[in-house]
């Protein structure tokens, strides 16, 4: 009697080292705890060993969980009071779940070695938990684009290795807590670079005390809130601060005479406030690049001089401020000056823009001021120009300036990622984009939003192409199968933001994998990825991905890893429950044999020609046309060329259900060929387990032999182990895989109806799925197994000579992996 597959697995197992469940019981408890709390989860969070089956988004330091990056992955639900259990937990991003919301759990302060949490575009609600204050380790605190209320809780001052802290887009109530001798504040903060604290419901006076010599703030914005009273004097210490955003507040009074100490200053936004007191003195401030102090009641003044001395500036705003005398000049030419909106003052006197303005000046707004003339250079400034309520076009002027919208020559369209096709370009799926590098795919999609961009010519296509570069080239640094970058539409928001759509293509494949789109969202909710400095801080938030339906369902079949029990009575017991399976299925065979010869004449009556009356109509396997193939590989193209063997070439595709399958198309006039696919679609037609690659359907159309069948991403066997498709697997990864091979191969010879020997088993035909799971492959030079059940040992050269049971079968792998 042949020996099975696994009894010699389980002699392998016994002289291995003792092998328990690789994860810390209560890290899993506290996982399983979370996951009960949403109404989805990632596709293989099954069993109780995080660790050791690599649960998608987590990972683990020896046997404890150490990391949660789970961004748009459409969780819903909230987070449950088990994040407690994790207690080295480091990382915990859970961004991007626009149906994740709920009170923050209080047990959140128990994670003492958090460093990093992120919640960023949730639905958060509730006050924001003062445990948070306990975490003395956190050092990037992102709780931004919620739905948080209440205050700021002043124990967040005692935040001491804080980096970044991002409270923005919320509903938060309250001031700016400070120390008052008993309760820590956020002038404690002195290692924080960015306080972020926008577009919320913040009030009263900005405290004196909460600037200090100290601090390393680069970033400062509490725009778009309530804050009033006036600006103290402290703000001229943070001589490092590099933007600052005090815009749409109630804030009064002058502006500090010593806001010329921030030399490093890049973006100054003081718009729409009530400030008083002379404009303020920009002098020796050369960093300059974006100035806003709109609609402020400063005093009546000419023109300063500091205006002309920015050479740095792109963006001047200073609208309805009663600034008067004649433009100077000068201000049209400076380098690099893109946007001057001057528009409501009481500028008069004849405009001169000469003929030495600057190349990149692409708007002058004077409307609503007291101009009477124009003179123009040598070379006459044809981009956009409006100078309406001004004496100049009062007279009758017809002039295009005088419009409301001012003299312009037509512009560019709002930017869009170019598309490099070199023909045509495909037809894509109504679930697939066109990426830039023209394929079709889906990409990971969200919006961008620059807080402070120091540029306001939109249409300047080097900046975007700029961005799209240093991100691409950031995620390929990181190994993210990253095709290409698309960005669409930018626009000023209502928060004065700088917004665009931006679309990540996933590379060599149609969909991005669940542990992608894990890394891809941490990238930018941590802020690892950094755009331009031109384009200032930014926050991202990013859509759910789509995932492929058989990544989003849990899978069906356990896999709880079995702990494996030193000690003769455990080893005993296993072997009893292998024989057992033995005999079982020793007598389900016997019972087959008879009808062996039956299937086997069954199978040889099948017409091979194309004709639709003798297409065969085989169990679970579509007949698909030669059109249909030709549209979901893209005309089976090169980009979807995925490899070739003795039957012909392999293509990638995928079908309207958004099912990704492998295409193999026959070479013509090859009788090899001819056999490998009678006998492929006469076996795979009728073989269903889990470990072996399933026929999805096949193509007799136009002359042409074309299988249909699942497609494995993670290549075969063979290139994990020379290290070719980047797939690395450990020794205990190798077990499984081993396992996992031996229960096809098992089913094949056993439990297959007919039974089938496959006859060139090897580490190339062993395929590995997205979860590193075996698949048997590659049924061209199988055949049915013998009336009497044994294996079958041939003459002939097929494939990898070897001998046809099973049980060599198995031993050849294992001497491929390195176990035998």
């Amino acid at each position: 009697m042949e020996l099975s597959p696994w009894l010699i697995l389980f002699s392998v197992l016994v002289q291995a080292p003792v092998i328990l469940a690789d994860t810390d019981t209560q890290d899993t408890a506290g996982l399983t705890g979370i996951a009960a709390s949403w109404n989805s989860k990632p596709s293989n969070w099954v069993g109780n060993d995080p660790c050791g089956d690599k649960w998608v988004g987590i990972m683990c330091t020896q046997d404890r969980v150490t990391s949660i990056r789970l961004s748009s992955f459409g969780l819903s639900g909230s987070l449950s009071g088990d994040i407690q259990s994790l207690s080295e937990l480091q990382y915990l991003d859970l961004s991007y779940n626009k149906d994740l919301g709920g009170s923050l759990p209080s047990t959140i302060g128990s994670l003492l070695n958090l460093q990093s949490l992120i919640l960023v575009g949730c639905r958060f609600t509730g006050e924001i938990p003062t445990e948070i204050g306990q975490l003395s380790n956190l050092i990037f605190l992102s709780l931004n684009s919620n739905r948080f209320s209440g205050h700021i809780p002043p124990s967040l001052g005692g935040l001491t290795k804080l980096y970044w802290f991002d409270l923005a887009d919320n509903k938060l109530t309250g001031g700016l807590p400070v120390y008052d001798g008993t309760n820590l504040g956020l002038d404690n903060l002195t290692s924080t670079k960015h306080f972020h604290f926008g577009v919320n419901q913040l009030s009263g006076r900005i405290p004196t005390q909460i600037f200090n010599s100290n601090m390393t703030l680069i970033h400062l914005l509490i725009d778009n809130n309530n804050f009033s009273g006036r600006i103290p004097p402290t703000l001229g210490l943070l001589n490092g601060l590099e933007v600052l955003r005090f815009d749409n507040n109630y804030l009064s009074g002058p502006v500090p005479t010593n806001i010329n100490n921030l030399t490093k200053l890049a973006e100054l936004h003081l718009e729409n406030n009530q400030l008083t007191g002379p404009l303020p003195d920009l002098t020796g401030m050369n960093s300059l690049s974006f100035v806003d102090m709109s609609n402020n009641t400063f005093n009546a003044s000419d023109a300063p001089s500091w205006l002309t001395a920015l050479l740095s500036l792109t963006s001047l705003y200073l609208e309805n401020l009663r600034i008067g005398g004649q433009v100077p000049e000068e201000l049209f030419s400076l380098p690099a000056i893109q946007t001057l909106r001057l528009r409501g003052n009481r500028f008069n006197g004849t405009l001169t823009i000469g003929s030495g303005f600057s190349t990149q000046l692409q708007k002058i707004d004077l409307q609503d001021n007291l101009i009477t003339a124009i003179t123009v250079g040598g070379s006459q400034y044809t981009k956009k120009l409006i100078l309406s309520g001004n004496p100049i076009c009062n007279q009758g002027n017809t002039e295009q300036y005088c419009k409301t919208t001012g003299q312009s020559n037509p512009g560019a369209p709002p930017y869009t990622t170019a598309k490099k096709c070199a023909e045509l370009p495909p037809t894509c799926l109504s679930s697939q984009l066109l990426s830039p590098s023209c394929t079709c795919a889906v990409p990971y999609k969200g919006t961008l939003f620059f807080r402070a961009p120091s540029f306001s010519d939109l249409t300047n296509s080097s900046y975007y192409i700029q961005l799209e570069e240093g991100m691409k080239a950031k995620f390929l640094v990181y190994k993210i199968p990253v095709d290409s970058i698309s960005v669409d539409s930018p626009s000023i928001d209502a928060n004065n933001n700088l917004q665009m759509n931006l679309g990540v293509f996933p590379g060599n494949k149609i969909l991005f994998g669940e542990q992608d789109i894990s890394a891809i969202g941490f990238i930018f909710s941590n802020q690892t990825y950094k755009p331009p400095p031109i384009f200032g801080p930014y926050y991202f938030i990013g859509q759910s991905y789509p995932f492929a339906s058989e990544e989003i369902v849990a899978s069906k079949s356990k896999k709880n890893k079995l702990p494996l029990i030193a000690g003769a009575a455990a080893g005993g017991a296993v072997l009893v429950a292998v024989l057992l399976v033995v005999i079982v299925l020793i007598s389900r065979r016997k019972r087959k044999t008879n009808k062996t010869e039956e299937r086997s004449q069954s199978f040889a009556s099948l017409n091979m020609k194309s004709t639709s009356s003798s297409v065969p109509q085989l169990r679970g396997a579509r007949v698909f046309t030669f059109a249909e193939l030709k549209k979901i590989t893209n005309n089976f193209s090169e980009a979807n060329d995925i490899g070739n063997g003795g039957f012909g070439k392999v293509y990638r595709g995928t079908l309207p259900t958004g099912q990704l399958v492998a295409v193999k198309r026959s070479q013509h006039g090859s009788l090899q060929g001819n056999l490998e696919f009678r006998t492929e679609i006469e076996l795979l037609s009728r073989v269903h387990h889990k470990n072996v690659v399933s026929l999805v359907g096949f193509c007799l159309d136009q002359g042409e032999q074309m299988l249909v069948y699942e497609y494995i991403p993670n290549g075969t066997l063979k290139e994990s182990l020379t290290g070719k498709s980047g797939v690395r697997l450990d020794w205990k990864r190798r077990l499984r895989v081993i396992l996992g091979a031996a229960k096809g191969i098992a089913y094949l010879h056993e439990l297959a109806d007919p039974p089938i020997v496959h006859r060139d088993i090897k580490s190339s035909n062993v395929l590995l799925d997205e979860r590193l799971n075996a698949k048997v492959a590659d049924f061209g030079l199988s055949k049915l197994l013998g009336e009497d059940g044994r294996g079958q040992v041939t003459t002939q050269v097929k494939g990898t000579m070897v001998s046809f049971t099973h049980r060599h079968q198995f031993i050849y792998i294992l001497s491929e992996v390195g176990l035998s």
